[in-house]
């Protein structure tokens, strides 16, 4: 099959024919249809995550098609239209049977521990544990831009920040994530503020439903503007971004008892970030984290889809080829582009 493959961190990607993959008792292989490419790709590929193994193919946002099935799997059949959570979850240890999937310390992520999605075919194991079954009506661009970031916020918004109508609601950073927190928590009955330095992004997020944007980039002080605009600070901020900076003005930035959430990735250098943990004790703050979503969780975004509250479809920015994505994830650090960028021609 084709696949885009590194063979060192930080080294060029290239196009190669490798073996395609058979599936594990448990497990099965999709025929990729569409693929995001996401940021986490391009931290795998600079090495900051430390458990991907090299050769590595890249890519974890992913919908397709079943085209093999593991002698153990019950729910799947050849030819179901699938997608699947980033992390996934082992099915059998004390978090899964919690179901937090999202936290098993035997989680499977492809792109990371596993060979992923920039190929014509990827193994998925514990089918029967992490596997989404597609509505009939969503293509599969939409259904990959969901993979990572569209889940990750909702999960960040609804399930980690538990934002309630009427309140405000910060947003650091308007790449995919971002855009994605802003429409769910919109959907939610927010207010959002939106957060960049992008002029273009800050216009993107007003479309998705920002009530108020501020350019990072020409504030003197954000945290300060978003507690002037939300007259005392939003109930919870998201660092959508994983940046020292982001991090600090989202928590500087809530009011009394408001909740922090990091959504954005920290890691290499950022990996120990300074906090005002004074403000976080004195204005009883809350900080949480958020990893991925639960496979079980994705029929309640379903439902908002489907009513209509929720158009990830808007999000789906350039749709590439395979050879494009190369070019596409190693500049990922540069932010060139806007809302979801998804590989759909293989």
């Amino acid at each position: 099959m084709k696949a885009v493959v590194y063979e060192a961190f930080n080294q060029m990607p290239t196009i190669q024919n490798v073996a395609s993959p058979d599936p594990a008792i448990g497990g099965v292989v999709i025929k990729v249809e569409a693929t995001g490419v996401c940021r986490s790709d391009w931290h795998g590929w600079v090495g900051h995550d430390r458990g991907i193994d090299l050769p590595h193919i890249p890519g974890h946002e992913l919908a397709g098609i079943v085209e093999t099935v593991g002698s153990d799997v019950c729910k799947w059949r050849i030819g179901d239209r699938v997608t699947v959570p980033f992390v996934g979850g082992c099915g059998s240890c004390a978090d899964c049977d919690s179901g937090n999937q999202q936290v098993c310390d035997n989680q499977f992520q492809p792109g990371f521990n596993a060979k992923g999605s920039f190929a014509e075919y990827v193994a998925i194991d514990y089918a029967d544990t992490n596997l989404v079954r597609l509505p009939d009506e969503m293509d599969f661009a939409t259904a990959a831009s969901l993979g990572c970031r569209f889940v990750t916020s909702f999960r960040a918004v609804v399930d980690q920040g538990r934002v309630k109508p009427g309140q405000w609601v910060a947003v650091h950073g308007c790449g995919g994530v971002g855009l994605s927190a802003i429409m769910i928590a919109t959907a939610m009955g927010a207010n959002v503020v939106a957060v960049d330095i992008s002029d273009a992004a800050l216009d993107l997020a007003r479309s998705m439903g920002a009530v108020a944007v501020v350019n990072g980039k020409t504030s003197s002080n954000v945290a300060k503007e978003i507690r002037e605009i939300t007259k005392g600070g939003a109930h919870v901020s998201l660092d959508a971004l994983g940046h020292p900076v982001t991090c600090n003005n989202s928590i500087s930035c809530l009011r009394k008892q408001g909740r922090h959430v990091q959504v954005g990735l920290m890691l290499g250098e950022h990996r120990k970030p300074s906090i005002p943990m004074a403000r976080v004790i004195a204005f009883e703050l809350e900080i949480i984290g958020t990893h991925g979503m639960q496979a079980h969780r994705y029929d309640a975004m379903f439902a908002m889809i489907n009513s209509g509250k929720l158009a990830p479809e808007k999000l789906v920015g350039k749709q590439i080829s395979l050879e494009q994505s190369i070019d596409a994830l190693v500049t990922m650090d540069q932010f060139g582009g806007a809302g979801v960028t998804v590989v759909t021609s293989f």
